[in-house]
């Protein structure tokens, strides 16, 4: 916690020789639950706060049609497993969110969350968001709640690194 704290603390300062341009006045945080996406939420709640930055948190869930083209020979599903699957997913995001928006709140802080449903790229949809909003930097961390394809940097982080319109910092 200290060496993160550090690296924050000295990221704005600037010498007398060289005027630095590093200014962020909104701040996304993508979050999806996981303990990279908390350290990021840190990371982004903190730089708001010594930038005055707005901060906006956004959480991207997938819906559930984007599960069934996994399984394509798996049984359809009935009306009624689909609404409840549909109700778990904002459930858990809102959830996602909330967490983030507190983190934010107890430096002071105030947040604009969002959580938003896809059946597309996640990547698109955080970058499409924050291409929207106007953002100037996204946050966010290096492994996320997919599973065996995020290995390394992460497919979602790896893919809004490649594809935003602004910068990104990944958390470790």
């Amino acid at each position: 916690m200290e060496k993160k704290a550090l690296a924050v603390s000295t990221l704005g300062k600037q010498s007398p020789r060289h005027e630095s341009s590093l200014r962020f006045q909104r701040i996304l945080a993508a979050v999806d639950g996981s303990e990279g996406s908390a350290k990021a939420s840190e990371v982004a709640a903190d730089l708001s706060q010594k930038f005055d930055a707005q901060l906006f948190i956004l959480n991207v869930f997938r819906g559930y049609p984007e599960y069934m083209t996994m399984f394509p020979s798996a049984p359809s599903p009935s009306g009624e497993a689909i609404q409840a699957y549909e109700e778990y997913a904002r459930k858990a995001a809102s959830e996602v969110v909330g967490r983030a928006v507190s983190v934010a709140e107890k430096r002071g802080v105030k947040a604009k969350p969002k959580t938003s449903e896809t059946i597309g790229s996640v990547v698109q949809t955080i970058t499409d968001y924050a291409s929207a909003e106007k953002i100037d930097l996204i946050v966010m961390g290096t492994r996320g709640m997919g599973g065996f394809k995020k290995m390394l940097l992460g497919s979602v982080s790896s893919g809004v690194v490649t594809h935003a319109q602004c910068a990104v910092l990944v958390v470790r």
